[in-house]
């Protein structure tokens, strides 16, 4: 059964993909890193670079990930498993020194 995530980009990541929501269908029991696969598949390159560091190969250093309202790092971080109807929302972090 297929599951569909509603998915809110905010400033360079809706800059980057040229989009502020993507609706994303994935098979049942997928995670917030599946969601991760998904859109960096789907959407320009410049997505993948702003949101993907290249080291670590995570978006943890680029991400606070929300879904349904919670930060992933309270919930099961991006194994947090999503289903149908649950909004993932994506709002870059800035770094600085």
């Amino acid at each position: 059964m297929a599951v569909s995530v509603t998915v809110k980009l905010h400033g360079v990541f809706q800059v980057s993909s040229g989009r502020s929501q993507v609706q994303v269908r994935l098979v049942e029991n997928a995670t917030v890193g599946d969601v991760v696969e998904k859109l960096v598949e789907s959407l320009p390159p410049e997505f993948k670079e702003a949101l993907v560091d290249p080291v670590l190969r995570e978006p943890w250093p680029n991400a606070l990930i929300i879904v349904n309202g919670k930060e992933i790092g309270v919930l099961d971080e991006v194994g947090t498993v999503v289903g149908d109807g649950d909004e993932v929302v994506f709002v870059p972090v800035t770094h600085g020194g």
